[in-house]
């Protein structure tokens, strides 16, 4: 918990500033890669994943640690060649997992904010989900267990490895030359997220593109088929947490309404996107089939809200740093309110960026908890001071005031927020 806590003060920082030179080279160039809301909304999903990922909330089914003391033949020291094997059996466990997530309806919900948004660039990489609470697939490093790789290198190479997921996430970057025929590259993964039916579900490497190619799902990137991002029922939220459990509340409908027992238990296992024939027909849905006139969700912010939601953005930031370097001292239960403050936080802020009036109610309740926070803890925010505590009162008296003001006062196209009743 503490040390990947650690190693997350090291690469977020440096995941913003690459986030922050890609724009800067993108208006370079006149390629807008980036739109504002949008670059919140992924920066928002990154926080509420790498506070459930620091507060433990995920639970392992099968643990590599039992694997090895069970299935080990070798017992071997941790060289460097230890190292590369087990690289190689974290990044082919990580081609099956990613592949699963596409492929089965139930584990689509673990993966489908990865995919929400409508643009390709650094910040969507860290779009990671919030609804990935059980560690299903452990069971695909048994290779490495039976080889006797230690525990202590599958720990090191799980951060890495996944770290170096970050890069390929831009449009800035074109063919490689020979590194295409190795690595996943930009024009690969801009395959992989793109919902184009010469595109859709391919390229599910990770790091060596050798496993599309040995499992017949590569495709490369054509000149002629330009990617449409996405997904094919689009979310049309800026919310990550709603984003990370629309397909299952869809799955679990359709569940209560089929009239059929057997569907209701196949549908989970049916492959992405199947329903139940009498509840689709009942209860349709809206899928992109036209890309040629398809609009991307754009809830047409003021420039007063957009700034406000990367002023939001910023301070949920920080309070999140603030939660990683002292999660020794806050301990237990206080680290578990705090993370649950944040995810309130993310969920209250995208609420008013959507533009619904659902805002002033969630951000009142924010207010709330974090006042109920501050007098639980003597007045006092976790052992800031009572400086930053006072400044954290002031912030969210402000921030309640301006939802308030956005709601009653600011326009959208139609010049109202979107009630309650509409969404």
């Amino acid at each position: 918990m503490e040390a990947y806590a650690q190693a997350l003060n090291i690469a977020v920082p440096i995941f913003l500033l690459l986030i922050i030179m890609e724009e800067v080279a993108a208006r370079w160039v006149g390629l807008p890669v980036n739109r504002g809301l949008d670059a919140v909304s992924s920066l928002s999903s990154g926080i509420t994943n790498v506070v459930k990922d620091v507060l433990g909330l995920s639970i392992g089914i099968l643990s590599y640690g039992w694997m090895l003391e069970h299935f080990a033949v070798f017992s071997i020291e941790a060289t460097w060649l230890v190292y590369a094997l087990a690289f190689i059996a974290k990044d082919f466990a990580g081609y099956w997992t990613h592949r699963w997530a596409h492929e089965i309806n139930f584990l689509w919900n673990r993966h489908i904010v990865h995919h929400s948004s409508e643009e390709f660039n650094l910040s969507c990489a860290l779009r990671q989900s919030i609804s990935e609470v059980f560690q299903l697939f452990t069971f695909l490093l048994l290779p490495a267990a039976i080889l006797g790789i230690p525990t202590t290198v599958i720990a090191v190479i799980g951060p890495i490895q996944l770290f170096l997921q970050f890069w390929y996430h831009t449009r800035l970057i074109g063919k490689m030359g020979p590194l295409e025929y190795i690595l996943v590259t930009p024009s690969h993964h801009r395959v992989h997220h793109a919902m184009n039916k010469e595109y859709l579900d391919k390229n599910y490497s990770q790091v060596f593109i050798i496993w599309d190619k040995l499992f017949g799902t590569f495709q490369e990137e054509l000149p002629t088929v330009q990617p449409i991002y996405g997904v094919k029922r689009p979310v049309r939220t800026w919310n990550p947490i709603i984003i990370g459990w629309q397909h299952f509340w869809l799955l679990l409908t359709d569940a209560w309404r089929t009239r059929s027992w057997w569907d209701k238990l196949r549908l989970w296992f049916k492959p992405t996107g199947w329903r139940p024939a009498d509840a689709a027909l009942a209860h349709p849905i809206s899928i992109v089939e036209d890309f040629n006139h398809f609009e991307k969700y754009d809830s047409q912010p003021s420039r007063v809200l957009l700034v406000w939601s990367w002023v939001q953005l910023f301070v949920t930031m920080v309070l999140m740093f603030w939660l990683f370097n002292q999660i020794a001292v806050i301990g237990s239960p206080g680290i578990f309110w705090y993370g649950a403050f944040l995810f309130m936080s993310v969920f209250s802020y995208t609420t008013l960026m959507d533009k619904s009036q659902w805002a002033m109610l969630t951000e009142g309740l924010r207010a709330a908890f974090g006042f109920g926070l501050i007098w639980w803890q003597g007045w006092d925010w976790f052992g800031l001071g009572d400086y930053w505590t006072k400044a954290i009162i002031a912030f969210f008296i402000l921030s309640f005031g301006f939802s308030i003001y956005f709601c009653v006062s600011q326009n959208r196209t139609d010049g109202k927020f979107i009630k309650p009743s509409q969404i």
